[in-house]
């Protein structure tokens, strides 16, 4: 198994920044692709972005495309996720997860095993 844990939320006016981290403890770090997701109140969990074992190919969904970027280091068994231009529709509680298949290309909660607590991003107009 392994262990997830995000930082780095918090509250932040439109157009502005903040970098999420997950780090992850357990089994080899590199044995996973890494996701991010949020959760909005009363909608579900929405995929954001996936990042390979080795960090070279990334997804997105469109909503976020050109101003989030994800990336890993794994000698820290970290996962980050770069957010530029906030919204205030992107408030939501931020996930990261993992999975171990051989595809990134999986935006669906179902596909990813493990999961972090969360942190809050609240982007304010």
């Amino acid at each position: 198994q392994v262990q997830l844990v995000e930082s780095g939320g918090g509250l932040v006016q439109a157009g502005g920044s903040l970098r999420l981290s997950c780090a992850a403890s357990g089994r080899t770090f590199t044995n996973y692709n890494m996701g991010w997701f949020r959760q909005a109140p009363g909608k579900e969990r929405e995929f954001v972005a996936a990042i390979s074992r080795s960090g070279a190919s990334t997804y997105y969904t469109d909503s976020v495309k050109g101003r989030f970027t994800a990336s890993r280091d794994n000698a820290k068994n970290t996962v980050y996720l770069q957010m530029n231009d906030l919204k205030p529709e992107d408030t939501a509680v931020y996930y990261c997860a993992a999975n171990e298949y051989s595809s990134i290309y999986h935006d669906t909660p179902l596909r990813y095993n493990y999961w972090g607590q969360g942190t809050q991003v609240t982007v304010s107009s």
